[in-house]
């Protein structure tokens, strides 16, 4: 019988607002061989340039390690970025850091398929 993949998507960031240094709520993915971040633009203040958000990984939730991914951020409200990963921990989240003066309002979705 072949093997059915299993997905699960969870939204991470729900209307948050980036500025300064940040980092979203982290999420258990030990299951998962496949991860997709999507990040969403709903409102930006400022300008953002070349921002880019890091990937980071953990063994238990709490010690982190970029991964070496960069997920670019959506330079204008409405806009849609993704990254995709495999071999990956036990754990996934982003953290990032905006210029001073700019805020980004967004809503982060992981897509995870085991």
């Amino acid at each position: 019988m072949p093997h059915l993949a299993e997905s699960h998507t969870l939204v991470i960031e729900r209307n948050t607002r980036w500025e300064g240094e940040f980092a979203t709520e982290p999420a258990e993915t030990a299951w998962a061989r496949e991860a997709i971040f999507f990040v969403r633009a709903l409102q930006l203040e400022g300008a953002l340039a070349a921002a880019r958000v890091r990937v980071q990984l953990s063994p238990d939730g709490m010690h982190w390690a970029d991964e070496g991914t960069l997920c670019p951020l959506p330079g204008a409200p409405g806009g849609l970025t993704f990254c995709r990963l495999t071999h990956f921990g036990g754990w996934l989240r982003l953290v990032g850091s905006l210029p001073a003066g700019t805020q980004l309002r967004v809503i982060v979705y992981l897509n995870l398929k085991g």
